[in-house]
């Protein structure tokens, strides 16, 4: 009995040991690289579920250079990271601004009026995650 619980420690020693292999130690490693770890938004508000009935949605953006988004916020937790091109993204109530370029992930502000800008030479490429409340809008207008 004791060498199977020693047995077993080594093997769950080993595995925490080199975690790229410890998904299947049958084929090539896998390596995760870690891209974020946060618990903030991007203009300090901690990040806040829906509560009820929450749906993803994932979609990309292409924005193009010069292109400006109208002033907008969201009223869930929205996530974006940066596939391509450099985006500054101004939070219009306070004048702070963020540039993010090529690997940065971004976590929105939520419920405050902000806009971005292809600020580069290249288009903006995003992957956005967006978690609702099902049936909800993801992105509110400012009206004009």
């Amino acid at each position: 009995m004791r060498k199977i619980l020693a047995s077993m420690l080594l093997f769950a020693a080993a595995l925490s040991a080199n975690p790229a292999r410890a998904l299947d130690s049958t084929s090539p490693p896998v390596v995760v690289t870690p891209l974020a770890d946060r618990s903030q938004t991007a203009s300090g508000q901690p990040i806040v579920l829906p509560q009820k009935n929450v749906q993803v949605l994932v979609s990309t953006y292409d924005i193009a250079v010069g292109a400006t988004l109208p002033v907008h916020q969201h009223p869930f937790a929205r996530y974006a990271y940066v596939e391509a091109g450099t985006l500054k993204v101004t939070n219009v109530e306070t004048g702070n601004s963020n540039t993010y370029k090529t690997g940065d992930f971004i976590i929105e502000m939520i419920g405050q009026w902000h806009q971005a800008t292809n600020i580069g030479d290249a288009p903006v490429k995003l992957l956005v995650i967006d978690q609702i409340e099902q049936g909800a809008k993801n992105t509110v207008l400012q009206k004009q």
